[in-house]
């Protein structure tokens, strides 16, 4: 007879319902992340558009003030020429037309983000659909196809972040660890909402942020007033 796995329930002592400042609700997150690990932290934005509607839809990037703490794969389909300072500046795929055959050969797709030189955008043009399916195709939007792309990648690798909506009209971002001075995350969250609300496009009608929560990886979930 097998023994029954005996499942410890966790229960937590905050109102669920309630909306915190961004300084309790940091500190409420810190409390219940129970993971081993360092946990990432996200904030989760609840916005009043249409996502039906083209002229509706939120994309921009900003730098966080302290990173997120976390070291981004970088890809960057450049010119020949450029290449070395691609790799100068970071950049951990570099190349151009033979990058681009080997992902359309293999749709094996090894990094987090990727920067284009303007003048390969038509070449990307091949493996649009693999990279657009997973997130992943440069845009000018939030600033990824760039004529100076090894500044792009230095600020990346400092802890520059792009967001942009789902399909349900939410917007989902890493804003640090879990190990973070609760300051740092404060001023990491202050920053993204700032971007968020400047990102409301004009023809959204009625209460643009609609509700906020942010939570560490596996832990509840903590409404933020903002």
């Amino acid at each position: 007879m097998k023994e029954k796995k005996i499942v410890k329930k966790v229960t937590f002592d905050f109102d669920r319902s309630k909306t915190y400042s961004i300084a309790e609700a940091i500190e409420l997150v810190k409390k219940y992340s129970k993971t081993k690990f360092d946990a990432s932290v996200e904030a989760h934005f609840r916005l009043g558009i249409d996502t039906k509607k083209g002229d509706q839809q939120i994309r921009a990037a900003l730098s966080l003030p302290h990173g997120t703490g976390k070291t981004v794969k970088i890809a960057a389909f450049v010119m020949p020429e450029n290449e070395k300072a691609a790799k100068e500046a970071g950049a951990d795929l570099v190349g151009g037309e033979d990058l681009i055959a080997e992902i359309k050969k293999t749709e094996k797709t090894d990094f987090e983000v990727a920067v284009a030189e303007p003048a390969l955008m038509k070449n990307l043009a091949q493996i649009a659909k693999v990279l657009g399916t997973r997130g992943l195709m440069p845009s000018p939007k939030n600033e990824t196809v760039t004529p100076n792309v090894a500044q792009a990648i230095a600020e990346l690798k400092k802890g520059k972040i792009s967001f942009k909506n789902d399909d349900t009209a939410n917007v989902h971002v890493n804003i640090g660890k879990v190990s973070f001075d609760s300051q740092k995350l404060a001023e990491n969250l202050e920053a993204v909402i700032t971007a968020v609300k400047k990102a409301k496009p004009s023809s959204s009608k009625g209460t643009f942020l609609k509700n906020l929560t942010i939570c560490s990886t596996m832990g509840p979930g903590i409404k933020v007033s903002a």
